[in-house]
């Protein structure tokens, strides 16, 4: 199949992020097992999706993974010009909720396969599709928990989030939470016989204020844009109407987070403030929503090189948004992110991908087979194989 014809299969499940995907999971296995491949499918604890792991060429031999996430972020956004779950082709674009992010990725790879195929890889190719990695990476720890089991240690990973086909080696950490304060209501004629949860939640709001700021002044990393850690409220909710007292507030926030710095640990300073009011009668809860790693992979690594020689481009020092790379490096697994499409069509009405970008990912696909099947000269080789 081409990756058009396989990106509109993929993009009519609607494998949205934190539903489950059991469909699209099925799909993709049929599709490999048509091929005579083997596919891993591992349940998550969620109970209704999992991951899908597979491997062509022999799993006993280091190799490298291409690792993407099948599911999408809701499309139920006005702007849309026709179903965002059937895919559109117009113009060389095919629109679709997750052409872009990142079913295009999935679609190359797998179109790729029957060229991979066509004799044997001295070194494997491990496909590592993973769910919920639009929540904060919560799928692929559990597949990255299996790793050991289903392959030799690879030598890297290809995280296929679009970046216009250019290689990028560095990305921030993040970590985001909910806390919320229950107090007590009553009538706004007595203040004093309540507990006003919103009052209470501006001390929060102000420890998350001061941490911004104090972040802002370093450390620096000036491959990152901003070169420092952030943290930013993103919602706050509370109260019923103007004449009751709120006896709930709930915040939530986020930190991105420079390679030096723990992500959850930048949150500390917020949490303390919070659980600070369990003295002034009120109950806290915290909840950790979402937390991955930096990515920091060293321009001169071998899978670098690698990633250079394939794509013909000088990798991209680092952006700004997360993806699962971090995870795998903190897993032992040098990463790297390249992928089809660009990151500004993503998550929007009309998201499209280029047939031009599926086809230039497909032949980086194929060119790492060749790569695969022989002594190669190109960087990633030698030694340490």
């Amino acid at each position: 199949m081409r990756p058009l014809e396989i990106l509109e299969k993929l993009v009519s499940f609607p494998s949205v992020v934190g539903t489950p995907n059991g469909d699209i999971v099925e799909w993709v296995a049929g599709y490999l097992r048509s091929l005579g491949i083997v596919a891993t499918i591992l349940p998550g604890p969620e109970g209704d999706r999992a991951n899908l792991f597979a491997t062509i060429g022999p799993a006993d031999k280091p190799g490298y993974i291409l690792s993407g996430h099948m599911d999408v972020v809701p499309a139920a956004e006005a702007g849309w010009d026709s179903d965002p779950f059937v895919a559109r082709a117009e113009g060389g674009k095919l629109y679709g909720r997750g052409t872009t992010d990142m079913k295009g990725f999935l679609a190359a790879a797998l179109a790729a396969v029957p060229a991979l195929l066509e004799s044997p890889l001295s070194r494997p190719i491990h496909l590592a599709f993973s769910y919920d990695e639009e929540a904060g990476c919560r799928g692929v720890p559990h597949l990255l928990a299996r790793l050991p089991d289903l392959c030799a240690p690879p030598l890297g990973a290809i995280i296929g989030e679009p970046s216009g086909m250019r290689a990028i080696l560095a990305h921030k950490g993040k970590a985001a939470a909910r806390v919320t304060l229950k107090g007590r209501s009553g009538h706004s004629s007595r203040p004093d016989l309540g507990l006003n949860a919103i009052h209470a939640m501006t001390e929060v709001q102000q420890a998350a204020i001061s941490a911004a700021i104090e972040l802002a002044q370093g450390p620096l990393e000036t491959e990152f844009e901003p070169p420092y850690s952030s943290l930013s409220i993103g919602t706050i909710s509370g109260g019923q109407a103007v004449n009751i007292i709120p006896e709930l507030c709930s915040m939530e926030l986020e930190v991105r987070a420079i390679s030096l710095a723990d992500p959850q640990a930048l949150l500390a300073p917020v949490r303390t403030a919070a659980e600070a009011l369990r003295a002034k009668g009120f109950a806290v809860d915290w909840q950790l929503l979402s937390s991955y790693p930096a990515l920091l992979l060293s321009p001169t690594s071998p899978l670098a090189g690698l990633l250079k020689e394939l794509t013909g481009i000088e990798p991209l020092a680092a952006v700004s948004y997360g993806t699962e790379a971090g995870l795998y490096q903190q897993a032992g697994v040098d990463a790297i992110i390249c992928g089809p499409g660009d990151i500004a069509r993503a998550h929007k009405p009309n998201e499209f991908i280029l047939a031009s970008e599926l086809t230039a990912c497909q032949a980086m696909i194929e060119k790492l087979g060749r790569h695969c099947r022989v002594e190669s000269s190109l960087p990633g080789t030698g030694s340490e194989r």
